[in-house]
């Protein structure tokens, strides 16, 4: 029965591996519908979307006061998911001010359009501490090559059990063969 219980664990944290090694893998792939996956890394819009959390935001048309969007700094290189509060037009452009949640005080930043990844559709709280923790070198090992080497080794056992007893089989007609002989050669 224990070891029922074990096997049963092992089951259930290889599935958990599993589904944690496929969410970090779509993060680094596009998905359908131009949705893109991305971790949270401050506490800039709770309650509503927790640090660590595992964002799915989407590319849209139009986007409005009260939507949570992911917008790129000029730079590029960093991203900030925050509400927009204000929208504005300014030299033929739709500008948007955006604030988050848990913040004091609006970003203070004109936030042309084109700088707008896309509006957060849902977002799973904390998912993304472990995808974040997949990514790296230790998290790979962790989660992608130890049970990798876990489950060979599983097999090679299941492989080695199944040839011993294959043989035994074999030994087994021999010598039941064997004492055929005996007796009919008597």
């Amino acid at each position: 029965m224990f070891f029922k219980i074990i096997s049963y664990l092992i089951k259930i944290v290889y599935l958990v591996l599993a589904m944690i090694v496929i969410v970090a893998a779509f993060s680094f792939l596009p998905m359908k519908n131009n949705f893109k996956m991305l971790v949270v890394l401050s506490g800039s819009m709770e309650p509503k979307i927790h640090t660590g959390s595992l964002i799915f935001i989407k590319s849209v048309n139009e986007y409005n006061i009260g939507d949570i969007v992911t917008r790129r700094t000029e730079e590029g290189v960093t991203t900030i998911t925050h509400r927009i509060i204000e929208k504005d037009f300014k030299d033929g452009q739709t500008i948007f001010n955006t604030k988050g949640d848990a913040n004091n005080t609006a970003d203070n930043v004109d936030v042309k359009q084109e700088f707008i990844t896309g509006k957060v559709f849902f977002n799973i709280p904390y998912l993304g501490y472990a995808v974040n923790f997949a990514k790296t070198t230790q998290g790979l090992i962790l989660i992608v090559v130890i049970p990798a080497v876990i489950i060979v080794h599983e097999e090679i056992l299941k492989i080695k059990k199944e040839i011993v007893r294959i043989v035994r089989e074999k030994k087994g007609k021999e010598s039941k063969e064997e004492d055929g002989k005996l007796i009919n050669n008597e």
